[in-house]
């Protein structure tokens, strides 16, 4: 933690921005055309250009995919017009090797490309945008000088419509979640059309209005007395006037629960973000966790907001998950404040939840080291393996799969927990249901179904682990010696995982002992696995009704074969405890 060794590459300008001063003379001469991406491909720019108006450093840079090269046949035109002689087509891209303390991630995100979802026309019809391309039209450095027009003929449009949620809040495009900047940027859009354009007039279709911020709500009535009609629905279908170029859309006014058609000159689609296509580079260059949704995921959404469950490793911005601008300021104050905070600390002191291994008893499999989603086991074949502790997040997934016992989690160590076992299973066994809960989401699950007063039967015994995966075999085969008729293994959801993905190895455990039970003669179904997060108490409380129903189902009989199906096992560290141990009256 607070180690590591970054590698940079610095790409190639082609231009010294010590001696370019920004006078254009080579972009004049320059003979190459390609669309501006900055102007999102609405004009063009040469190959020597600057690639935004506030650039830092204000100097050319030299786009060499584009670029007809040093050729003096060919071209050569901007090195010549250069009187700087900043030009030099002989620049490299550098390497650079940094020792750093702290990594901040702020990748960013990308605006959903609406070309794979057309039903709204937009690779069909020259007059149907997206707000991004909005943005620079109506910008005045833009590619029309703020001159909003269509881009069929280069007229001012009259009537214009917003369409709302394109690529957000969608599961049949793979795509759920709200992207929280999209109806705010479109009231704006709005205001600023009322604004330049009095005499246009603006609709929205929209399924819902999320005016959530500060002084968003009095922004959205602006809106409303403005003029801005909002439509309660998204369109069905958007078809051209061939002659006039006119966008006919069919839209259902859910308030009103009728079909309505409305005749306009432009139609913007209110794309969402997504996650960067680099993301998942990133996230194996720094052992992060991802969410369903594809966004990184933070240590604890409350408690740890920027902090990546990688130690020394912070977020800021719409890498963890789509937000506003104010919003990326605080996380990013947050994550400046956190990286601070560990730099200036010099060493720091872990929670004392790390594995240990025990060098004796290590066979020297390396299967700790290809379970750990920390990386944090260091081992070389024929040697034991070295826990890195600044590096253990203590999930005791290599404890759960060590056979030989050789790994030992400084907290609640196995026998501990195979104690709590046996003391919830003393008495009455067969009327309770024993639950393995992660400390992160199932056991706080359970905490909310608690203090949501849901209720559920009072059958089930909760011992926490810190993560399902710390759930080895021998624990959930002693819940059954012990007479338990149901054991649930119970986690963070599958894509969700607090360590990384740990949770991978609870499924493969979970699986090779459906089919143990099964080997057995005993019902695999009386061994659950469920994932529940810390917000879902209601489902907590439903699968404990389900569970308590199963429950009843169990048979003593069922109950007496498994208790003598699984032989008890001694594993070897509390083996050769016992035989370390001193006998009684003999000097120590």
């Amino acid at each position: 933690m607070g180690n590591f060794t970054v590698t940079i590459r610095k790409k190639a300008r082609y231009v010294d921005p010590g001696l370019c001063n920004a006078c254009a003379e080579c972009a004049k001469v320059c003979p190459v055309v390609t669309p501006d991406e900055y102007q999102m491909g609405l004009s063009s720019r040469r190959a020597i250009y600057i690639p935004f108006p506030q650039a830092v450093p204000s100097s050319y840079v030299l786009d060499m995919e584009h670029c007809l090269g040093n050729n003096p046949v060919a071209c050569g035109k901007c090195a010549e017009a250069c009187e700087k002689k900043a030009i030099s087509f002989d620049d490299r891209d550098q390497i650079v090797t940094r020792e750093v303390g702290t990594v901040v991630v702020a990748i960013g995100a990308e605006v959903y490309d609406p070309t794979e979802m057309d039903d709204y026309g937009y690779t069909r019809f020259e007059n149907v945008i997206t707000s991004m391309e909005f943005e620079r039209l109506i910008c005045a450095g833009g590619p029309t000088e703020g001159h909003f027009v269509r881009p069929s003929d280069q007229r001012q449009p009259k009537r214009i419509g917003f369409v709302q949620c394109v690529g957000s809040r969608n599961p049949r495009m793979g795509r759920p979640w709200c992207s929280n900047i999209c109806c705010m940027n479109t009231v704006k859009d709005t205001l600023l059309l009322a604004d330049h354009y009095p005499d246009t007039r603006s609709v929205v279709f929209y399924q819902d209005i999320r005016a959530f911020g500060k002084s968003f709500e009095d922004m959205f009535q602006r809106s409303k007395e403005a003029g801005v009609r909002y439509v309660r629905g998204l369109p069905g279908e958007i078809h051209e006037d061939p002659r006039t170029h006119h966008l006919i859309v069919t839209v259902e006014n859910t308030t009103s629960g009728k079909l309505e058609r409305h005749e306009l000159d432009m139609v913007v689609l209110s794309v969402g973000l997504q996650p960067p296509a680099d993301l998942r580079k990133i996230s194996s260059l720094l052992t992060l966790s991802k969410t369903s949704d594809g966004f990184f995921m933070e240590a604890h959404p409350k408690l740890r907001p920027v902090d990546a469950p990688t130690r020394g490793v912070y977020f800021a911005g719409m890498c963890e998950s789509p937000k506003d601008i104010k919003d990326s300021v605080c996380q990013a104050g947050a994550a400046a404040s956190r990286a601070g905070a560990l730099l200036n600390a010099g060493k720091v002191t872990i929670e004392a939840i790390t594995s240990r291994i025990d060098e004796a008893a290590c066979t020297s499999c390396g299967v700790c080291v290809r379970v750990c989603p920390f990386g944090a086991i260091q081992w070389t074949k024929g040697t034991p393996a070295v826990v890195v502790e600044a590096m253990c997040a203590g999930c005791g997934s290599c404890a759960a799969q060590c056979k030989p016992g050789a790994i030992t989690m400084r907290h609640f160590t196995d026998e501990q927990i195979v104690a709590q076992v046996r003391a919830t299973l003393a008495q009455r066994p067969e009327e309770k249901v024993f639950v393995f809960a992660c400390n992160w989401c199932s056991y706080a699950g359970a905490d909310m179904a608690g203090i949501s007063r849901m209720q559920y039967p009072a059958s089930n015994r909760v011992v926490r682990t810190m993560c399902s995966a710390r759930v080895s075999e021998e624990m959930v085969l002693e819940a059954f010696r012990c007479g338990a008729p149901v054991v649930l293994v119970s986690g963070c959801h599958y894509a969700d995982c607090h360590y990384i993905n740990a949770n991978r190895q609870t499924v493969k455990r979970v699986q090779s002992m459906w089919a143990k039970l099964e080997k057995a003669g005993v019902r695999p179904e009386r061994l659950q696995l469920e994932w529940i997060s810390a917000a879902e108490g209601q489902k907590f409380a439903k699968v404990m009704r389900q569970l308590d129903e199963l429950r009843r189902t169990v048979t003593p009989e069922e109950i007496e074969r498994s208790r003598k199906a699984f032989k008890p096992k001694v594993r070897r560290a509390a083996a050769e405890a016992a035989t370390a141990a001193p006998v009684p009256g003999t000097a120590t």
